[in-house]
């Protein structure tokens, strides 16, 4: 089902609402002006479900611009922060920068700097406006700790998972690494609440697991309307994406059994050959596409968007002067017979030079051609599972298990098995680093490598084709690549240390 232009009017009146209804403080503590089933309930006519309603107006805030509480062209939603944590990771190249789009990011200044708004400010924003919202449907069904009716299942399903993805990637964001003892970020689990002291993370990751594992139990038997709806195998797929980043011996377990259920569950076949090539751009042509959002005019995203920054095609950013390029280093490590080399221009003359752009276009295929976005936006497809089982079976000693998972991936990458048969003669920290190598390419540029670099505790070596600290070696736990509690909260909640 398409998420229409009319769902603005309702946000419209959501936030007139919450104006009219809170103090400037709680406003700011805490995100509020989003869409409460009480808002929605006034426009019946448009939501006879106002449950259907609310979540929809969740699911469009993430991607629909300055939901990060910003007009900065970095502000519109989840893939606004897949940019910036691909390239905290090193593996997207900010390699030139005419207009000064990331640049606080690329040089990690504004990661040190927590008056910086992007990316500090509008990543807390949004993420904790997603988990108020979700909130909001949570007491509108009875709280927590409701006992849930048949009919109101699918509801509280998706909002707990919701709540649990916003918290896991702030988790990711603003928490170096798992130490169980650290305090970083508040828990909200009830809407428009007054701020609350930071929590151990220890119990950011208890909330998130106990969200998501009821999540998959309450939509074991929803059937979405659409991709932009999380269903179980997303929900299981974020949980595994959860224990997998926490990485105790149980937890790397129960990590690769949720990626065996999404396999097993046979709804989505691995990514083909000439779909890796083939735009990535619309959700209902790529049945590998677990999770991801049908773009119409009617959602009036123009050159602020992840097309504007990503695309050569679409006239914005990237075909302006402000280059994004995958890491040269990693570019040299794809195997010329790999069907993924040719995702990215290797010219080094062209415009494009080391641009996504046989992986990531508009349809059309025009330079600069596309500037009111209909391409779609992906946020989860089954090959992440494959690849995150195959990583989790090899930390669990299951090599065989591990090298199949990672063949079934290289099979549809290569015309001929001899190219990928070193695999089979990998072992140990071997068979780990072409699995996190893999992982890499695979997923360059869909916001994967951040997570991937985290939960391998790798060090990465930024490439030559950078324009900034081309050459350095960065560790996963770097100060600078972890985003800072930004001035406004510190601000604002006195229990911020």
């Amino acid at each position: 089902m398409i998420l229409k232009k009319y769902i603005k009017s309702v946000a419209i009146t959501a936030l007139a609402f919450t104006i009219s209804s809170c103090g400037d403080e709680l406003l700011i503590e805490t995100p509020s002006e989003d869409i409460s089933v009480e808002d929605v309930a006034e426009t019946g006519e448009i939501y006879p479900n106002v449950l259907e309603g609310a979540l929809r107006g969740v699911y469009e805030t993430m991607f629909q611009t300055e939901t990060g509480g910003t007009e900065a062209h970095e502000d519109y939603g989840q893939k606004g922060y897949d940019v910036v944590s691909d390239m905290l990771s090193g593996d997207l190249a900010l390699a030139a920068n005419v207009y000064n789009r990331y640049s606080g990011v690329a040089q990690l200044l504004a990661t040190e700097d927590f008056t910086f708004n992007t990316p500090n400010y509008i990543a807390w924003r949004y993420y904790y406006r997603i988990i108020n919202s979700s909130n909001l449907v949570i007491r509108s069904l009875g709280g927590n700790d409701a006992t849930i009716t048949d009919a109101n299942r699918d509801a509280m399903g998706q909002a707990k998972a919701l709540r649990a993805y916003a918290y896991f990637y702030l988790s990711q964001l603003y928490i170096k690494e798992y130490e169980p003892n650290s305090k970083v970020l508040p828990i909200y689990t009830v809407a428009n609440s007054s701020a609350k002291e930071q929590s151990t993370t220890a119990e950011v990751y208890e909330l998130m697991i106990k969200d998501l594992e009821e999540a998959v139990v309450l939509l074991d038997s929803f059937t979405p309307s659409g991709k932009y709806q999380i269903n179980k195998e997303v929900a299981e797929g974020l949980l595994a994406y959860v224990y997998a980043a926490r990485g105790e011996a149980a937890d790397i377990t129960r990590a690769r059994e949720l990626a065996e259920n999404v396999i097993n569950s046979g709804k989505y076949p691995i990514t083909s050959k000439t779909q890796v090539v083939g735009g990535f751009n619309d959700v209902y042509t790529n049945p590998s596409w677990m999770w991801g959002v049908d773009i119409t005019l009617d959602n009036g995203l123009d050159l602020v968007s992840w097309w504007g920054q990503m695309d050569y095609y679409t006239f914005s950013y990237q075909s302006f002067g402000d280059k994004k390029q995958i890491d040269k280093g990693l570019y040299d490590a794809i195997k010329p017979t790999d069907v993924r080399k040719s995702q990215f221009d290797n010219d080094p003359v062209s415009g494009s030079y080391l641009m996504p752009i046989n992986k990531f276009y508009d349809v059309n295929k025009q330079f600069r051609g596309q500037r009111n976005i209909e391409a779609d936006y992906i946020y989860m497809r089954v090959d992440e599972m494959y690849l995150l089982s195959a990583e989790m079976a090899a930390k669990e000693g299951l090599e065989a298990d591990a090298k199949n998972r990672l063949k079934d991936i290289l099979g549809q990458r290569f015309d001929d098995a001899a190219d990928y048969a070193y695999v089979d003669a990998l072992s140990g920290q071997d068979l780990l680093d072409e699995i996190y190598l893999q992982t890499r390419i695979e997923l360059w540029g869909e916001g994967k490598s951040y997570l991937a670099l985290k939960r391998n505790k790798e060090t990465l070596t930024r490439g030559e084709n950078h324009v900034y600290l081309a050459g350095e070696s960065i560790k996963y736990n770097d100060n600078r690549i972890t985003l800072e509690i930004p001035q406004s909260e510190v601000q604002n909640n006195p229990f911020i240390n």
